[in-house]
């Protein structure tokens, strides 16, 4: 997009305030953000946000080196990890509820579906943690999933966002319009202008 994504302003807050916002009315804690070549700017942006920042050394990699980094600074007594993009905003909070229930009922792996369609975030028991910090570069996630198929929960969710990203200017704009009944504010440089 050209644009530091997780910043632009996604109704009264920003992409990345909105996916905190969504982890933490759901209980999740702590909320660990793995962030790339421009990290600085979202770390001032969140410096009150009581989050964990981490940076990938890695940035220019697959998502799966973000992973392992995020995963390596969990607390030692986490049993659990909620793995999402940043440019996720839109989920409900009661999604992740839903997750972390069936976590709960002993699904180890759980992901979201909309129609059948896989989405984020996706919930991961630790006892997975080597396997996370390990992931196939080409496969991601899918390729833990695929390896324990029988311990994958699909769970289907009253929600389309789980799915709907933001990687093109339209998307954004898309999905602004819908969630908020207007366009985002104008952006210098941006493509969308309404």
């Amino acid at each position: 997009m050209g644009a530091l994504k997780p910043l632009l302003p996604f109704g009264p807050t920003t992409v990345i305030e909105s996916c905190i916002e969504y982890l933490r009315a759901a209980g999740v804690d702590p909320i660990i953000i793995v962030v790339g070549p421009r990290g600085e700017e979202i770390r001032q942006h969140l410096e009150n946000a009581d989050v964990v920042l981490v940076e990938n050394p890695d940035h220019f990699g697959k998502m799966t080196s973000s992973i392992a980094c995020g995963v390596s600074k969990l607390p030692p007594a986490s049993r659990a990890v909620m793995i999402t993009p940043a440019d996720l905003p839109a989920i409900p909070s009661q999604v992740v509820f839903q997750l972390i229930n069936e976590w709960r009922n002993g699904h180890l792996l759980v992901k979201p579906t909309w129609e059948d369609r896989g989405g984020h975030p996706i919930l991961v028991d630790l006892s997975f943690k080597e396997d996370l910090l390990e992931l196939d570069p080409e496969l991601g996630l899918k390729s833990l999933f695929e390896s324990h198929v029988d311990q994958v929960k699909r769970l289907p969710v009253d929600s389309r966002y789980i799915a709907r990203d933001i990687d093109t200017w339209d998307d954004y704009a898309a999905l602004h319009q819908e969630v908020f009944g207007t366009w985002p504010p104008s952006l210098p440089g941006s493509a969308r202008t309404e």
